[in-house]
């Protein structure tokens, strides 16, 4: 009779280990091998949180269950997925997650990059560049990594130059020459849209833009897809180190790269959301 309790202990012992190594937030108490999987990934709004939703019926079919928390800055998905109330998040590019590391001592890291969204230039007091006067006042991110980037766009458009090997670190202290005199108003970047009709013109993060009820084609300039930009901020599934090879967290990159989901993509943004090829 001891010797049957014990094996029984000795089972309950491995199968319980093996539910715990199944993937981030696995049913409790299932132990079976059709047990779902629950995936939780912090998104913002637009477009991120809307093409989680077109993934969702495909991880379903994997056994994985795709949870999205829609969050609307971009402090809470990292500090969320450090405090392990989420299992991923979907919404920053790589410069981003490394300042972000940089500045909290975390180690995030990227599981994959799913795609990329052209930074514009649109229209505020002033309604094209060419008419951009002197003094105008010009609105752009006030964290690092993007407000770099809106100095390379418009750097790309002739409005200014920055000093050499800047790149995607740029500040405002690096612009060498600054021929309109232009006065940059720092503002966060889900601010940008209603900032428009304050300033003379505003460069915006392509998924803000959206959910401002922008569109790319009536940008006044957008990124070069040719630019150090469009190579190196794509957005990306950040996971904590550990997790990078879990299961589900694979499937998931996997189904967001899948044509189908590129498709969904190419036909919904227009041209303002990018599938990483």
């Amino acid at each position: 009779m001891k010797k049957k309790l014990s094996l029984i202990v000795i089972a309950i012992l491995i199968f319980g280990a093996a539910g715990a190594l199944s993937g981030c937030g696995s049913d409790e108490g299932s132990g079976s091998e059709t047990a779902s999987t629950t995936l939780k990934v912090g998104a913002s709004v637009t477009p991120h949180s809307e093409i989680l939703e077109q993934a969702k019926p495909i991880l379903a079919e994997e056994g994985i269950d795709l949870e999205v928390v829609q969050i609307e800055d971009t402090v809470t998905p990292n500090t969320s997925l450090v405090e392990g109330s989420i299992d991923a998040n979907y919404f920053q590019h790589q410069p981003y997650l490394d300042d972000f590391n940089s500045e909290n001592g975390t180690d995030l890291v990227s599981a994959g990059a799913i795609h990329y969204e052209p930074f514009g230039i649109y229209a505020g007091k002033t309604k094209s560049l060419k008419d951009l006067p002197s003094g105008a006042i010009v609105a752009v991110p006030n964290n690092v990594t993007n407000e770099a980037r809106a100095l390379l766009l418009l750097e790309q458009e002739g409005i200014l130059t920055l000093k050499d090997g800047v790149d995607i670190k740029a500040t405002t202290a690096d612009i060498e020459e600054n021929p309109k005199n232009l006065t940059f108003k720092e503002i966060a970047p889900e601010q940008l849209v209603r900032s428009l009709p304050d300033v003379d013109i505003a460069v915006i993060n392509g998924n803000y833009a959206i959910e401002g009820g922008l569109d790319v084609k009536d940008a006044l300039a957008v990124e070069s897809d040719q630019s150090v930009a469009a190579k190196t901020y794509a957005n990306i599934i950040a996971v904590k180190a550990e997790d990078k090879d879990n299961e589900a967290v694979k499937k998931l990159v996997e189904v967001l790269q899948s044509d189908e989901i590129k498709d969904y993509i190419n036909e919904t943004y227009g041209g303002a959301v990018v599938p990483i090829q």
